[in-house]
């Protein structure tokens, strides 16, 4: 049979190199393609002032720059980079997912190139509004090498650029640079689609520092993972091994990695001292306040990351119920727990918030934690393509859900229990609507200040950061540089 033409694994196949239909010669490791490039590297890099050293033959020390830490953008990654654009700036698919697909099939990249072209992409999603601007009357994806050629000269400047990966494009390339984004609409300048930026700015009096900061990359976090080391026990291990990390400000478990290792080698990593977790998110675990020996319920446990961080802080005891709709990803979250040396965790797919297994456990738990399925505004640094792929549509439909999570995740508390109403969005309507919504429908709960269960303990936030929010959290990214989570906590009464 054959698959549509917007069939996800057809946009997959777009990015796969074509076969070689003859067999390779005896002891022939590399494909003629990969022989061609190597050359046309050589050669730009002759002409670009770089010279062969005597030395060992690996890459570091095959060339040698005249001009150390200037970036150098060949041919080979113009062309990598605008064969990945074609397929991801069309937004009808994760572009993270996309990436990994697009690096899978191109092997012989070095990790040089692989890194560049990456921070490429990154960069195209979160400045799309002015790229696109630029551009126009001609879609990013339809002229996917100018659109490559136009995001590397901003990245790096034009000068960057070998002038043979220019080529015949010189001329729609400084069209497109000679863009006055100052003259474009508020919400090109902002980076985000009219009716997103809409929504944002009538919330946000300090809007224009959020839109900037939301073009940025994130940090890399991790959460210690408090059953077998302290935070001050990991970073002496990082100090150690000449790792850069710092404290999270305001996660007495976190630490911060300004550069971006690769972790999962690490035998922190290993062992199950550290699993990576925005600070935000940490926070919102901690909102929770599980206690030892107690019944605690994680309603929308995805992957796991909060489920791991609730079993922490309590310490591998009592009973831990994740619950989720999507079996795929808890699935992932077995040995997650066994690295992290967790045993009171019990995973359970669920076919709906209404599902007879969730039914039978109503009005049994001390803590439940709805970390609900929200548009992931909050999280727009790491994942940029999602603005351009969101709608008013898809957020009226997100909507419905949340609602429906939560009146459903309500009935397992207990009395005199509480439960953290969590997302990671940016938008009033999935947090703060949501939660008056419910309290207004539920006469029997209450909202609990964040600030007083904060301090509780030992967690204070800068001057009026909790304030503004009125009992509510919402981290923002230009504030708290974490991803702008919000967190709401429900105490129902005796």
């Amino acid at each position: 049979q054959n698959m549509p033409e917007h069939h996800p694994r057809r946009r997959a196949f777009e990015m796969q190199k074509p076969r070689r239909t003859e067999r390779a010669e005896p002891g022939r490791r590399r494909t003629e393609r990969q022989i061609a490039a190597d050359k046309r590297r050589r050669e730009e890099r002759a002409r670009e002032g770089f010279v062969k050293k005597a030395g060992p033959k690996t890459p570091e020390h095959r060339m040698a720059p005249r001009a150390p830490g200037r970036v150098r953008v060949t041919t080979l990654i113009v062309d990598e980079l605008a064969r990945a654009l074609k397929v991801i700036l069309k937004f009808d698919g994760p572009a993270d997912v996309l990436m990994k697909l697009f690096f899978k099939s191109n092997p012989q990249l070095g990790m040089r190139d692989r890194g560049i072209i990456a921070e490429g992409i990154y960069d195209a999603l979160r400045r799309y509004g002015t790229l696109r601007a630029a551009m126009r009357p001609v879609h990013p994806d339809r002229a996917p090498k100018l659109a490559a050629l136009a995001v590397l000269a901003r990245q790096h400047g034009i000068e960057a650029i070998s002038p043979a990966a220019i080529g015949s494009e010189e001329g729609p390339l400084k069209n497109v640079l000679a863009f006055d984004a100052s003259k474009a609409p508020a919400h090109v300048r902002a980076e985000l689609p009219q009716w997103m930026f809409d929504l944002i700015e009538a919330q946000y009096p300090d809007s224009q520092d959020l839109y900037r900061a939301m073009t940025e990359g994130a940090p890399l976090d991790l959460r210690v993972n408090l059953l077998k080391a302290t935070r001050e026990e990991v970073l002496a291990e990082l100090e150690k091994n000449g790792v850069e990390a710092l404290p999270t400000p305001l996660s007495p478990d976190g630490v911060r990695l300004p550069p971006k290792p690769c972790l999962t080698r690490w035998p922190i990593y290993k062992d199950g001292l550290v699993d990576v977790q925005d600070e935000g998110s940490q926070l919102i675990a901690r909102l929770l306040t599980p206690r030892r020996r107690e019944m605690v319920c994680d309603f929308c446990a995805g992957a796991g990351g909060k489920t791991l961080a609730l079993g922490a802080l309590m310490r591998s005891t009592g009973s831990l119920y994740a619950f989720d709709v999507n079996e795929k990803r808890l699935a992932g979250l077995a040995p997650r727990m066994r690295r992290a040396g967790l045993t009171n965790v019990h995973p359970i797919a669920i076919r709906s918030e209404q599902d007879q297994r969730v039914r039978r456990l109503n009005g049994k738990f001390d803590r439940v934690l709805v970390d609900a399925p929200c548009t992931g505004t909050g999280t727009l640094r790491r994942n940029p393509d999602l603005k351009w792929r969101l709608s008013p549509e898809e957020l009226e439909r997100i909507n419905a859900i949340q609602k429906s999570v939560l009146a459903s995740a309500a009935k397992l508390v207990k009395k005199g229990g509480r439960l953290v109403y969590a997302t990671c969005s940016l938008l009033k309507r999935e947090n703060q609507d949501v939660v008056e919504a419910f309290l207004a429908a539920n006469p029997g709960w209450r909202l609990v200040p964040v600030k007083e269960v904060f301090e509780q303990q030992g967690i204070h936030f800068g001057p009026g950061q909790l304030e503004r929010f009125e009992g509510y959290m919402q981290l923002l990214p230009h504030v708290n540089n974490t991803d702008g989570f919000f967190a709401a906590v429900l105490e129902r009464d005796e």
